[in-house]
């Protein structure tokens, strides 16, 4: 099975994420952001990923760090899970609409990096999330 734990400890965060990739899409999620949660609660849903996460960060300071941290760990752990990437197609794509909403993802499996971010908030948070971090966290 693909599956992989990465420990991340920072000045401001200490994780610990552990994914199954060929998983049921079984969350056990606690970020101490309950939108947060929420949130990768239903990335592992949709994508039947097995995701473990345990995140300690600076929160009485601001959510900043404890969503960009783990979202740095949780990308970490799902490419140390793919591994070789042995039946992995580079390149992939996916349109949902969702509520109010039609998203789109584009993914490319090359190893080089970039966030195109075209979107329009209307609210600058979400329960205690501000809306602003959910670029910081891809």
């Amino acid at each position: 099975m693909r599956k992989a734990t990465i420990t991340r400890n920072t000045k401001e965060t200490e994780i610990t994420c552990s994914v199954n990739l060929d998983g049921i899409g079984t969350p056990n999620i606690s970020t101490g952001v309950g939108f947060f949660d929420h949130m990768l609660e239903l990335f592992c849903h949709h994508s039947l990923i097995d995701i473990n996460m345990v995140v300690k960060g600076d929160t009485h300071v601001d959510l900043h760090h404890t969503v960009e941290d783990a979202g740095y760990a949780l990308a970490q752990s799902i490419v140390m899970a793919l591994g070789n990437k042995k039946g992995i197609r580079r390149y992939g794509f996916f349109y949902i609409p969702m509520d109010e909403c039609l998203s789109r993802c584009v993914l490319d499996f090359s190893g080089r990096f970039e966030l195109v971010w075209k979107v329009e908030l209307g609210l600058k948070k979400i329960g205690e999330m501000d809306t602003e971090l959910f670029q910081e966290f891809f």
